[in-house]
This record gives C-alpha cells, sequence and structure tokens, in this order.
C-alpha cells in the first residue's frame, strides 16, 4: 500500500531585507498603530461588558459559559464552519473521524437558528426513520432548538445507546410538523461498500475517516478478483450525499486510482501558506474507466477526489451539481478548554478550479424522476446558500458584481439531493453502467459548463506563477 507524507507548513514571518524609504514605513507603522489602538480598545468594551454581566445580572452567571459564549459567537461571524468545540464536543470529533461514534447518525448544520440536516448516514437510525436532507429540526424531546448552538443542539441528540429521541421536524411543502422518535445506536460507519455488478465494480463511499482509503483499497482488490480482468469494464465511485471528513484520505483515495499530478491544493491568506498534494506511481484500477457519481449532497473532501479525478481526465462524473464547500478547517487544539475549528484556506482543483461556493459540475448533468410527494424537496441548497459563507476567491470582480445585485448566486438554489432507495430506479446509476458498457443511454448529454483539463492549462500554469512570485 502505497503512503503519502503530508506535510503542513507553517507561515513563518520574518524582518524585512531591505529598507523601502522612511516615508512608507512611517505610513505603515502610523496604520498599524492605529489599528491595534482600536483594536485593544474594542477588547476594552469586552471587558467592561463582561464585568457588568457579572456584577448585575439578575442572576449570578457562569462566567465559563460566558466566555465560551464569547468565543463561539465571534466564530460564528466568520463563516458557517469556524467553530469553538468544547472539551467534550472535541472528543466527540475524534471519536467520530476514527469511524465509530454513538448517536442517530445524522448530518447537520445551523441555518437560520435551527437545526438543518445536511444528509442522513447510510444504515444509521436516522436513515431508516425516514429523515431527509433538507429537514429542519425544530425541537428536541419538546425543547424548542431556537437560541442553541450547533454544538448544544448535537449533545442533546446524542445518550446513552437504546434510550430514545425525539425530534419535530419541519419538512418542506408540510404545514404541520412531523414528530419522529428515534432509538440511539452505536454509529459504526462503514466508509466504503462494494457489490460485484457482474462486469462492474460499484463503489460506495460514504464518507472519509481514518479507514477509508485502507476499506476502499481492500474493496477494490476483492473486485478485481472476483472479476476477471478481461470481463471488468470499469468501476463506479458513488459519493453522492457524501458529506467529506479528512482531507489525508482525500489524498490517498485520489492517489489510488491517479499515476502522476497534482490532486489538489490549499490556498490561505499569505501566498507562502500555498500547500499542493501530488499522486505517486501506481492505480489501484489498473486503468479500468472510471465514473463517479455526485449531487448536491457531495461536498469538501468528496468533491475533492470527483475534482482531480476529472481535471486529469481519469473519471467522468454523473449527476448533478456538488455541495460547493471548498474550505479547510484546521482544527486548532487548547488543551482542556477543548479546541478551535478555523477556516485557513481554500481548495484548489489541480486546474486551479475554487470549489468554494460553486462545486464540481459534473460532466453529465442527470437529474433522478422525483417522486410527487418529494418533488421540491429533494434540493440542498448548497455552500453558496448558506448566510455567511466564504466566497469564492476565483474572480473578485464577479463576485463584487454578485454582491452589488444582492448576493443573487447561481449555486445559491443549489441542486438535488435525491437518491432512489431502489436500485433499478436510479437514473444517475444506470447511465453510469451504460457508460461503462458502451450502451447508447438518452440521458448522457455532455455537460455545457464542463472544461477539460487540457482547456485549463493556461490557467493552472497563470495561477502556479502567482503562488511563487
Amino acid at each position: 500500500m502505497r503512503k503519502i507524507s503530508l506535510v503542513v507548513a507553517g507561515a513563518l514571518l520574518g524582518a524585512g531585507v531591505a529598507l523601502v524609504g522612511t516615508q512608507s514605513r512611517l505610513f505603515s507603522g502610523t496604520s498599524a498603530i492605529a489599528a491595534s489602538v482600536d483594536t485593544y480598545r474594542q477588547l476594552t468594551l469586552f471587558g467592561d461588558v463582561f464585568d457588568k454581566v457579572r456584577s448585575d445580572y439578575v442572576e449570578r452567571p457562569d462566567e465559563s459559559k460566558l466566555i465560551e459564549s464569547a468565543v463561539s459567537g465571534m466564530l460564528s461571524s466568520l463563516d458557517p464552519h469556524s467553530s469553538y468545540m468544547d472539551a467534550k464536543s472535541y472528543r466527540d470529533m475524534q471519536v467520530q473521524t476514527r469511524g465509530s461514534f454513538g448517536g442517530l447518525g445524522i448530518e447537520v448544520t445551523m441555518e437560520d437558528g435551527l437545526v438543518k440536516v445536511v444528509s442522513p448516514i447510510d444504515e444509521t437510525p436516522a436513515a431508516r426513520a425516514g429523515i431527509l436532507a433538507n429537514d429542519l429540526i425544530v425541537a428536541i424531546d419538546g425543547e424548542p432548538v431556537q437560541g442553541l448552538n450547533l454544538n448544544q443542539a448535537v449533545e442533546k441528540m446524542r445518550g446513552a445507546v437504546d434510550s430514545e429521541v425525539t425530534l419535530k421536524i419541519q419538512r418542506t411543502g408540510r404545514t404541520d410538523p412531523l414528530e419522529v422518535k428515534l432509538k440511539r445506536d452505536i454509529i459504526r460507519i462503514r466508509s466504503v461498500r462494494f457489490e460485484n455488478k457482474d462486469d462492474i465494480g460499484y463503489l460506495r463511499v460514504t464518507q472519509f475517516n481514518e479507514q477509508t482509503f485502507d476499506n476502499l483499497n481492500n474493496a477494490v482488490e476483492k473486485l478485481s478478483k472476483d472479476i476477471p480482468a478481461d470481463k471488468l469494464k470499469g468501476f463506479v465511485i458513488d459519493l453522492r450525499n457524501n458529506p467529506g471528513g479528512l482531507l489525508d484520505q482525500a489524498v490517498l483515495v485520489s492517489d489510488a486510482f491517479l499515476e502522476r499530478g497534482e490532486i489538489v491544493s490549499t490556498r490561505g491568506r499569505n501566498t507562502d501558506e500555498t500547500q499542493r498534494f501530488n499522486a505517486r506511481t501506481g492505480d489501484i484500477a489498473k486503468g479500468k474507466p472510471l465514473v463517479v457519481l455526485i449531487n448536491g449532497g457531495s461536498a469538501s473532501a468528496s468533491e475533492i477526489v470527483a475534482g482531480a479525478l476529472q481535471d486529469h481526465q481519469r473519471a467522468k462524473l454523473i449527476g448533478t451539481r456538488s455541495f460547493g464547500k471548498g474550505s479547510v478547517q484546521t482544527i486548532i487544539p487548547l488543551g482542556q478548554n477543548g479546541a478551535l475549528r478555523l477556516t485557513t484556506a481554500r481548495y484548489y482543483t489541480p486546474s486551479g478550479r475554487s470549489i468554494q461556493a460553486k462545486g464540481i459540475e459534473p460532466d453529465f448533468v442527470i437529474e433522478e424522476v422525483i417522486p410527487d410527494d418529494l418533488k421540491g424537496k429533494d434540493q440542498i441548497r448548497g455552500e453558496a446558500g448558506l448566510r455567511g459563507h466564504l466566497k469564492n476567491g476565483e474572480n473578485t470582480a464577479a463576485e463584487q458584481d454578485v454582491k452589488a445585485e444582492g448576493d443573487k448566486d447561481e449555486n445559491a438554489a443549489g441542486s438535488s439531493a435525491y437518491v432512489p432507495t431502489d436500485p433499478a430506479q436510479d437514473t444517475q446509476l444506470n447511465a453510469a453502467y451504460d457508460l461503462l458498457r458502451g450502451i447508447d443511454n438518452p440521458a448522457l448529454i455532455p455537460s455545457k459548463k464542463t472544461e477539460s483539463a487540457a482547456n485549463l492549462t493556461d490557467r493552472k500554469d497563470e495561477s502556479a506563477k502567482k503562488d511563487t512570485k
């Protein structure tokens, strides 16, 4: 098994090697001093308010909670993915990335003060209860969610195995809320499921945790043994409704099918913070064709894999536009006080495309046939529809124009995240099989919005020049 060393390089701020001029240095220094004075004035304001609350609030407040709430408020003002995790939330996050944790099996985010379902996790209490993407959780065990932060809401949904919790859910298209009773369970994430489809290997990647690459490698190895090489048409990698996960696993999974070239780059505020992750020789599929399925619920790490394989023309993408979460969150431990989840960079595909608030456009845009009772409820708004989302960063002028028009982003409407439970009714999956088998399918019409890696070479080269200045 091939391994990739992922080295996180820190930014080093040093002294200038040359004097530009007395006047410019004076203005620069004056500006910096003014900014510092203003910042300390605001911190003094915070201290004054904190002291006033401590001394005059009608009841004695918990001072540690006041500080935590202030920190949470500061981070939530940045973007939807920066947050503060107390010690317990941090431990829970570490357990989840290992691939096993206790709970309901539901991926959630906070929107307009309510908990919004991103997607239920396969084979969990939430999935079995019929909870859908875009459902709004308005109450937990009779207590309104309004006023709670995301960590507090998640904490209330967790508990002892076999204990029950009742969720009140507001679903688009219904006037009355649903009440769903679920029994908590140990959530064991099978990050990769696979199936022999006679002449095609089907791989379903549900999320990117510490086990994903090893599970995928084992799955491909078994399928390659079960299906004779002369009969094997290729592999379908199903990333639909995959919320993402660990960056290193996304890099390893992409590298598994690539012989060479860049997989993804991350760019922070300063150009010297740019990191590039490259593939090493070796393709576990031995050059067999690949088709990747994505939809509105495919986010973050799954978008990295889809973008890398698309840019290198290693795979064809089928489905609907992905979620568009192209930002990097760095987990910064704070000792006994938990950890800070801070957005520190944006992801870019090998051709230089920013995923953030834009997503990955499939080579073949194919919509599923939506049942009448779910029509209009299958859409996920995507990253561009989240309040306070980080801008794309690829074209500042264009973003300013969009902002001037009232943030009318064409990606804000999101795309469909519906996947039929019956594979026979799965239009996207069957189109993937037809593509690999060379069978004509009227749905396989190339998207006009997709660009090949060859057409984007100049943009990539120009981007690389900017990074190395």
